[in-house]
């Protein structure tokens, strides 16, 4: 395509663009470090040039940063130079490569696909140099590449990346084995990409795979095993290679000769897959598409996303194996927040649904089914999550009225799979499925099996394989007993509006029904919410049977001796005497995970209903942590760090954790409410490294999650002393904010304002608040003008979050713009303020702007005038490109000369009528015979009526002709309009007008032009 002389954009080096497109912020910004690094070098011999560099370098952070960048562009751009700036980057750089490393990260994640062909090569290089260098962070960086590599995608471009990373780590082999979880992730990705590489000439390139793959598991098993289960569904696609049917054999019949402490094929199928293993086989882009079709999608409206999706994705024949790695991810990775779960948003079935029904080959769909029931097969309600399995059920369940074929094959699968998985473990993996299904029921994901499993709409053989199979599913329930939707968790869709049968997984109109429920709730309103789901308490004696044996005798005997007691205060001397036990030197702690689940059994009453007292005193909370379970914390209060019994206990409590979760928000509680543990609640970070997540930030926000959950009372109550004790955790995102905000009342956010007005509360920083307001627009109406009445309660500059309204869109977001609009009010019009308030696009329903500029108008008309006769000019200064910024393509909408002479007509419509006289003053009528004199017949015409006042004001000024060229400068007193001038605008209009005399000057010959005055004013 040619390009137009003098009128083409140039093209960027580094990414893909085309003449629409606007500039990319990053490569605008590595071109001015290019440009930096070259000013200080031209002309300089290489010892020069370096010495220069290390002395602009040893400026500042700033400096360091743009040097270090520059460097790295010109390696990206300029291959010839590659080697000789990378040495310098090396030498240069202060930071261990950081800089370097996010900025690879950054376009790895967000511009890989639009890199143009000699970045990427270089990119790659540089990974390849990074990783020779040993730099720390590298690894990192390399599990990133790998991510790029997409499943079923044999392109040239794919599988030239997928052999430059290979040949990487098998270059660089002693470094990788450094790395266990670079060992595991690329195991997981070359075991999964040897299946797209069996035509005849890809050979050379799987066999290197094979053999990558085999030396690892060979010689690294043990970092391979922390992948878990889907390590063994990625083997079993492969196992028909002969080199690899060796490695499989041993994995079934002969485990020890892979690792001596593998104990065989269940100890991976009982592991769960970690979710960074599933999400690393779906690229950046792809991630961005299924998480939008999850959280932003509404039901019914997903037909031309699929398409999108299919057509970029799924077109091809290698795609099928794609289907695979899009349902683990969506079974493992998406989990919605019970939020979404109630909404109208696309639920994940309808996605995987779409997806089997894509599936063209027997293949490709056995493959996708049993990626789909995989987490069923080993289901233990203790590790894993109602999630994983939640979403086969609801395939199952919504398509047995439209699609009763695709019930069909899923059912007959699940019955199949029990004795064709594995035969040695077919018993495992029946009790694995019926867990799934009790499971399934317990939660009340369907309130029963029987529609299901024994449907008229499935054939004879079906049923009959179902009853023998699952008998315990099959009965209806009788009599029929209706469920309460209080305590239903209502994951279905609203059966009440959903009515059609001709319905398919990608029509504009998907929707399902179920014929049960539709007879017991004719004539009623559902109410269309996700409400949590409530334990039914049924009063049994604890049985701690299954783990007596498993403790010494005198552990034994103490923990019986719990079980028999009820009186509080001696189980609270017993419980004693149990952690004293625990702390003595010969305490086998082998037998912690037994004690840990008879402590969860017996005390499983402490865990249910309200912790915090109905009124709170000093008595009654000292009396709600004088339970049994309490004496574990009280005795860690009391301890030293260094003590030799500290890490016991915490190992104690951390078992404990595992057993019941909800220990974590009780320790939390404690550490608040009970004077021992003053000043101690620290003492929770040391708790959380000690559990199976090992991170605090993890660790807090899930107990946190569980408090919400259990008793909004508690939450706020800790909520103070979590923000004031975890800064860091609590202030950098808005998850915990989203958390409260979600289930509060009106009296509880009233009581969270007072705590933060008393400055015991803080919940905003300036360095992160900005991020959280923007997170929030997603969030409900309530949740939002709760956490704005939060925002409004701290004394953060309002400047500090302006920039927010360069997000905001009129129809979308009408709860933060009124409370922007309202705030704004309060305040006198900055610069900055009034930059963002015209930047917002213009539209006749959205009254934003002209409502803040007429208020201003009435208050500080001086001040506003001035900071819109600055933004006049100089936008009418800056050269006529890119001016269409409204695109949905460009992230933040952005100023232009024509959105404020747009604002500035609807503000003179505004006040058309009123004796407002804003439109008289000098700085604005200046600034518009600026812009006349300047802008084009168009802009001339359409705005006629504007710059019909500055025509007026002109015919004043040249009334004494001598004093032409003085006027702008001079003439502050020249107003037209009845009002007479106000005395304290003149002073500061004099010196703003002389300010802008050399803009000024250059225009006035234009002033001759009479003929040119706009027809038909309606001035003022």
């Amino acid at each position: 395509m040619e390009s137009v002389p003098g009128k083409a954009k140039p093209q960027g080096r580094l990414v893909v663009s085309t003449q629409l497109d606007a500039k990319d912020e990053l490569e605008e910004r590595l071109e001015r470090c290019v440009v930096l690094v070259q000013a200080l070098t031209n002309g300089l011999s290489e010892r020069e040039a370096n010495d220069a560099l290390t002395a602009n370098v040893c400026k500042g952070p700033q400096q360091h940063e743009e040097v270090c960048l520059g460097l790295f562009s010109l390696v990206l751009t300029e291959p010839t130079q590659a080697q000789r700036c990378y040495r310098d980057l090396t030498l240069l750089n202060r930071d261990g490569m950081n800089v370097v490393l996010v900025k690879i990260n950054q376009i790895l994640m967000e511009k890989f696909l639009k890199l143009q062909d000699v970045p990427r090569t270089q990119l790659v290089w540089l990974v390849r140099e990074l990783v020779k260098s040993g730099v720390i962070g590298a690894d990192g960086v390399v599990m990133t590449l790998l991510k790029q590599i997409a499943g079923g995608d044999i392109s040239t471009k794919n599988l030239w990346l997928a052999e430059s990373v290979l040949d990487i780590l098998l270059d660089q082999k002693e470094w990788v084995l450094k790395s266990g979880m670079l060992i595991a992730m690329s195991v997981y990705t070359y075991l999964r990409l040897i299946v797209d590489h069996g035509a005849p000439n890809l050979l050379i390139l799987r066999q290197k795979e094979v053999d990558y793959c085999i030396s690892m598991l060979r010689d690294k098993f043990m970092e391979c095993q922390i992948i878990g289960r889907d390590l063994v569904r990625l083997m079993q696609n492969v196992a028909r290679i002969p080199e690899m049917e060796l490695v499989w054999k041993d994995l079934l019949h002969n485990p020890q000769v892979l690792s001596s402490q593998f104990t065989g094929v269940l100890q991976l199928l009982t592991a769960r897959t970690s979710r960074k293993f599933l999400a690393c086989r779906l690229t950046p882009d792809m991630e961005t598409k299924l998480l939008f079709m999850t959280s932003r999608v509404r039901f019914g409206q997903q037909k031309r996303y699929q398409d999108w999706f299919q057509r970029q994705y799924l077109s091809t024949a290698e795609s099928q194996s794609l289907r695979c790695d899009l349902i683990r991810y969506i079974c493992g990775v998406v989990h919605p927040s019970n939020e979404v779960l109630s909404s109208d948003i696309l639920p994940r079935w309808a996605i995987i649904g779409w997806l089997l029904t894509t599936c063209t080959s027997n293949v490709a769909a056995s493959n996708a089914k049993l990626a789909l029931f995989y987490d069923w097969l080993f289901f233990n309600p203790e590790k894993d999550s109602i999630m994983n399995i939640e979403p086969a059920i609801l395939v199952m369940h919504h398509s047995m009225k439209p699609h009763p074929a695709i019930t069909a094959t899923l059912l007959d699968f699940m019955c199949r799979i029990i004795p064709h998985f594995f035969p040695p473990l077919e018993s495992q993996v029946r009790q694995g499925v019926f867990n799934s299904l009790t499971f399934i029921m317990e939660k009340r994901v369907l309130a029963h099996l029987a529609p299901l499993f024994d449907n008229p709409k499935l054939d004879r053989e079906l049923r009959s394989m179902l009853r023998e199979r699952f008998p315990e599913f099959c009965s209806s329930p009788s009599p029929p007993t209706e469920v309460k939707m209080e305590e239903a968790a209502s994951m279905e869709m609203d059966n009440n509006i959903l009515d059609k049968e001709d319905v398919c997984y990608d029509t504009t109109e998907a929707a399902f029904s179920d014929d049960e429920e539709e007879v017991h709730n004719k004539g009623k309103k559902r109410e269309f919410r996700f409400h949590p789901i409530k334990e039914a308490v049924v009063e049994e004696p604890a049985d701690i049977t299954p783990w007596l044996d498993q403790l010494d005798d005198t552990m034994k005997e103490k923990v019986q001796q719990l079980q028999k007691t009820s009186d509080t205060e001696t189980q609270c001397e017993v419980m004693q005497e149990i952690v004293d036990l625990i702390l003595e030197e010969d305490f086998d702690s082998e037998q912690m995970s037994a004690l840990a689940s008879c402590l969860a059994e017996l005390f499983k009453d402490h865990f249910r209903g309200d912790v915090l007292p109905d009124e709170i005193t000093e008595e009654s909370l000292e009396e709600s942590v004088s339970k049994p379970v309490c004496l574990v914390f009280r005795n860690l209060v009391t301890m030293q760090e260094d003590n030799s019994g500290f890490s016991v206990l915490l190992d104690m409590l951390a078992e404990f954790y595992q057993k019941q979760p909800k220990i974590g928000y009780h320790l939390l509680y404690y550490l608040k409410a009970s004077k021992a543990a003053n000043g101690k609640m620290m003492l929770y970070e040391s708790f959380a490294q000690a559990t199976a997540l090992g991170d605090l930030h993890t660790c807090l926000m899930m107990d946190m999650k569980a408090c919400q959950e259990d008793d909004v009372r508690l939450l706020c109550y800790l909520t103070p002393s979590i923000y004031s004790e975890f800064p860091d955790e609590t202030l950098r995102s808005g998850e915990l904010l989203n958390m409260i905000v979600a289930v509060i009342d009106s009296t509880q956010l009233q009581e969270l304002m007072c705590h933060v007005m008393m400055g015991t509360l803080v919940m905003f920083r300036k360095d992160s608040v900005l991020n959280i307001l923007i997170q929030s627009l997603d969030w409900e109406t309530f949740e939002q003008y709760s956490t704005w009445q939060l925002f409004l309660a701290h004394s953060i500059p309002l400047e500090t979050i302006i920039p927010i309204l360069q997000h905001l869109k009129y129809k979308e977001h009408p709860e933060a713009l009124s409370c922007l609009l309202l705030q704004l009010r309060r305040e006198k019009p900055s610069e900055e303020m009034v930059k963002m308030v015209l930047s917002r696009p213009c539209h006749h329903e959205d009254q934003f702007t002209t409502s803040i500029l007429r208020h201003w108008t009435s208050k500080h008309d001086d001040t506003l005038g001035e900071h819109i006769k600055a933004q006049l000019i100089k936008n009418n200064n800056q050269p006529r490109k890119r001016q269409s910024l409204r695109s949905s393509s460009s992230k933040l909408a952005q100023l232009t000369l024509e959105q404020i002479l747009e604002h500035m007509d609807n503000l003179r419509l505004s006040l058309s009528n009123t004796k407002n006289n804003f439109f008289s003053q000098t700085p604005i009528l200046q600034a518009l015979q600026h812009v006349q004199a300047s802008c084009d017949e168009s802009h001339k015409m359409r705005f006629s009526d504007l710059f019909a006042l500055a025509e007026e004001y002109e015919d004043s000024q040249s009334k004494p002709p001598k004093s032409r060229r003085k006027a702008p400068a001079s003439s502050p007193r020249s107003r037209k309009g009845a009002a007479p001038p106000t005395n304290n605008n003149e002073e500061e209009s004099a010196s703003s007008s002389a300010s802008e005399e050399e803009d000024s000057k250059p225009k006035a010959p234009k002033r001759k032009r009479k003929g040119s005055s706009a027809v038909g004013s309606d001035s003022d």
